[in-house]
């Protein structure tokens, strides 16, 4: 295990912005993990830890601990039935090529996640989903490094208390556990309609009407082609803001506004308002504000064109926060986490 010093941040992230680490460290086994810990412990470090670096923003300031990056591997069957595998995956593992795994296995319940950047373990952080899958639905549980107690346990699923785009991990519990692997109990039996109303429409517009798990994934990675820019040639960190969830009493005035605005029932007196929707229509799209566009394809997602700093990239977001309150009266909030 080598300690790398003065390392830029923006090497390690997907949006390119940042100042340096005063040290960086690449951990391959969960004894690792430990080892990172009680040495950092010893010399008063903080800790910030990530994966590959496509949902995590960091400040011009840099960071004064040492930064940890998950390269755990392991991709194992657990528990085979008539109707379902269970595997658990290491937090290391690249989540695209374990939905592309599971897959071929012919296994369902990620499909529809793939494409989305980044390592298997940052999953549960945010709740992670796409198309109408999450990784709540299928994830069992976790093993996980408590950094209080020094001892490794399992989680489980109702442990991390998932609602949308969020958990324990950046929540109740934020930089207090560092997850090894994920355990997922995935379904043998074929996707079934409806789906998703954009994957739905593409099934309808390619006329497909027969769905296995492969239809499932190939539609989706056309979809993100479509409306995602590539990190590696277009510096960005995916989807930038959350979907707005309002309350059901906020809706009448909502229409008032714009009688087009989507909203999408999830139960619970709550409905969720799609963000893009809202910054699109705010006259957005497209626009160039300190250096950070917002995507003409999808306006959720802001690519860094020109920003030099994590200050521009704040005076962009800010912008656009300011703008969707003014006229929608919505507060819309950033999805990924600072270093």
């Amino acid at each position: 295990m080598d300690i790398h010093t003065n390392i830029p941040i923006k090497n390690l992230t997907t949006m390119k912005i940042g100042g340096n680490a005063r040290f960086m460290t690449e951990i391959h086994t969960p004894e690792e993990i430990e080892t990172v810990y009680k040495n950092a412990k010893k010399q008063s470090l903080p800790i910030f830890v990530i994966g590959g670096g496509s949902n995590v923003i960091a400040k011009d300031e840099g960071y004064s601990g040492i930064i940890v990056r998950i390269r755990i591997p392991g991709f194992e069957v657990i528990a085979d039935d008539l109707n379902s595998t269970t595997i658990r995956i290491g937090a290391g593992e690249n989540w695209d090529s374990v939905v592309k795994r599971t897959v071929d296995m012919g296994l369902s319940g990620i499909e529809s996640m793939s494409g989305i950047p980044g390592t298997a373990g940052a999953g549960p952080v945010q709740n992670m989903g796409a198309y109408g899958q999450e990784i709540a639905d299928t994830l069992q549980s976790l093993s996980v490094f408590d950094s209080q107690t020094g001892i490794f346990i399992l989680l489980t699923n109702d442990d991390c208390k998932f609602s949308y785009r969020n958990s324990i991990f950046r929540d109740s519990a934020k930089g207090r556990y560092v997850i090894a692997s994920i355990v997922l109990k995935l379904s043998k039996n074929q996707p079934q309609p409806p789906f998703y109303e954009a994957l739905q429409k593409y099934f309808d517009e390619h006329n497909i009407k027969l769905f296995t798990q492969k239809v499932v994934r190939d539609a989706v990675l056309d979809l993100r082609n479509i409306k995602l820019p590539d990190p590696t040639n277009l510096p960005n960190s995916g989807s930038f803001f959350k979907n707005a969830i309002v309350e059901a009493w906020q809706t009448a005035d909502l229409k008032k506004i714009d009688p087009n605005i989507p909203l999408y029932d999830m139960g619970d007196g709550k409905f969720k308002v799609p963000t893009g929707w809202l910054i699109e229509n705010v006259g957005l799209k497209g626009q160039l504000l300190h250096g950070i566009r917002i995507y003409d394809k999808n306006a959720l997602v802001l690519v860094n064109e020109s920003a030099a700093s994590y200050a521009d990239l704040a005076k962009a977001r800010d912008e656009i926060v300011r703008q969707v309150i003014s006229k929608f009266h919505i507060q819309i909030e950033q999805e990924p986490l600072e270093i």
